[in-house]
């Protein structure tokens, strides 16, 4: 209780919904709640309330390309996409107790795997930072200017702390 008696205000809660699908080639080395843990950690940091919900795909090197070709124009397989459902600066309404869908995030593993051997850090530390830099993206963050880029990699490392490098 504060001083004249009243309780302190209420801090806004965060209910986090995490919507996994992962290429059974993969099933084996992709830890959900790693995901889900380091998904979390993003929308709190960001101060991000209410009810929200992000579809992660965790996929090869030829559907991120086919959605790479479709999506960017650009014919190559690449490490992560992020398709925001934000909409701009004021959120879509939803109906109370349904979920918010923040957007969905595509991860290449075969890239997870490549990066993780070409950085020196483990697997699960690379899925991790790829989900992580895709949550962001859905959030409105870029890395097109360096004042942005700075931005963005230091809320990365932020979610990433507890998240070892091998």
């Amino acid at each position: 209780m504060t001083a004249a008696g009243s309780r302190p205000p209420r801090r806004p809660r965060l209910r986090f919904e995490l919507d996994l699908d992962v290429d059974p080639r993969f099933a084996d080395a992709v830890d959900r709640d790693l995901l889900a843990r380091v998904l979390r950690t993003v929308l709190e940091q960001q101060g991000i309330t209410g009810t929200v919900a992000v579809t992660v795909l965790v996929t090869g090197d030829e559907e991120i390309q086919d959605l790479n070709r479709q999506f960017r124009q650009k014919d190559a397989p690449t490490d992560v996409l992020s398709f925001p459902q934000l909409g701009g600066a004021v959120p879509f309404p939803t109906p109370s107790g349904v979920p918010r869908h923040l957007g969905d995030i595509v991860i290449s593993y075969d890239r997870v795997r490549a990066q993780a051997q070409e950085y020196g850090h483990g697997e699960r530390r690379e899925l991790a930072y790829l989900a992580v830099h895709g949550m962001l993206h859905l959030l409105g963050f870029d890395h097109e200017v360096e004042a942005e880029r700075q931005r963005m990699r230091a809320a990365e490392e932020a979610a990433l702390t507890e998240v070892p490098r091998v």
